[in-house]
């Protein structure tokens, strides 16, 4: 067939698209079944060819009606373009997604030629299982503190001139923990709709990760981890990064709770220059390891999947995604391996340098 600008010829058969395709002449027989329409209907190309295109393709909507009789494309109002994609079953019971263009020899004119185009929905039932999956997994985390909370809440309002004031302090504080735990299920839980639509937001300003790296930690040790399970190697100086401070504190917040949660011994955060290639400029990278017992070699290709767990320690398991989300939204790369330890061992590198007029 011809290019859109008539320059030159595109070499393609119909056996080269990756949607099932029937076309059927103005008397409706079939003209061309390719090879995706024959593996989705089971029928070969050969026997397709020259035959009325609702006996090749027999669709059936779900309470049992001929799509072709409702549809009719060749006696139906002469209006119409085409039929938008919807589920229909083949012959068994086979879902397939079915769009249909009318081709006509004029405006109102009859049908010169039907295209039909045909989709598994494998791919769709994947989808909705896993959105299935994942409101299913964030409810159950939901359930548990907001148990909590308004398991203390009513019992303050009910009982409250009987507690202490160390009471009532230690109660608001474990709702305080719970409330906090809950906002960052939700922030999980919009981050993972916003990676998946392509819509993650990332505010761009100048950030110190070294500084964020240290913070992170003290915040870690003052919340009952021993200062010295953490062994900090940052050299100075450090290139400057544009980037989203809030996006990178969740990425080093979970890489370091994973680590301290799931991991064992020694907590080694590591920071280094990677210098730059003729195809990449220049990067910092951040290396997390442990001493933990490691992930399985055959595990390591679904870690950044969504509910991959590496124990049976709690979590959504949405951490990790999130995390190889935010970094490639800023450009960058994130991979998993083994520690010298034996322990897991996460490194994400980001462009360095920040804009000209920031310089």
């Amino acid at each position: 067939m011809d290019t859109a600008g008539g320059a030159g010829r595109l070499d393609m058969r119909p056996d080269d698209l990756p949607d099932g395709l029937v076309i059927a002449d103005r008397l409706g027989l079939v003209t061309c079944f390719n090879a995706e329409a024959a593996r989705l209907t089971g029928h070969a190309a050969a026997g397709a060819l020259g035959r009325p295109v609702e006996r090749v393709l027999p669709l059936e909507d779900f309470d049992g009606r001929p799509w072709w009789r409702l549809t009719d494309p060749y006696g139906g109002l002469a209006t119409r373009s085409g039929q938008p994609e919807r589920n229909l079953l083949l012959p068994g019971g086979r879902e397939v997604l079915v769009a249909a263009r009318y081709v006509r020899t004029r405006p109102g004119g009859p049908v010169r030629r039907l295209v039909v185009t045909l989709r598994g929905t494998d791919a769709r039932r994947r989808t909705e299982r896993s959105n299935a999956e994942l409101i299913a997994t964030v409810a159950h985390e939901l359930r548990s503190p907001l148990t909590s909370v308004k398991g203390f809440t009513a019992t303050m309002l009910d009982k409250w001139d009987r507690f202490t004031d160390e009471q009532k302090r230690l109660m608001l504080q474990t709702v305080d923990g719970d409330a906090d735990r809950v906002t960052r299920l939700i922030t999980e839980l919009l981050d993972v709709s916003r990676i998946d639509s392509g819509r993650l937001e990332i505010r761009r300003q100048p950030v110190r990760l070294d500084e964020a790296v240290r913070r992170h930690v003290e915040t870690m040790v003052n919340g009952g981890c021993a200062a010295d399970r953490f062994d900090l190697r940052i050299p100075e100086p450090l290139p400057g990064l544009w980037a989203d401070p809030d996006k990178l504190d969740q990425v080093l917040g979970n890489l370091l709770e994973n680590a301290v949660r799931h991991g064992g011994g020694r907590v080694t955060i590591e920071m280094d220059r990677v210098p730059p290639t003729r195809t990449r400029q220049e990067g910092m990278a951040v290396t997390v390891s442990d001493e933990g017992p490691g992930i399985p070699e055959e595990a390591m290709q679904r870690v950044f999947t969504r509910f991959w767990r590496g124990s049976d320690r709690g979590g959504t398991g949405l951490g990790l995604y999130i995390v190889k989300g935010i970094v490639e939204a800023h450009g960058g790369t994130v991979t998993v391996g083994r520690s010298s330890g034996g322990g897991a061992r996460f490194r994400f590198i980001l462009p360095a340098g920040t804009p000209a007029f920031l310089s």
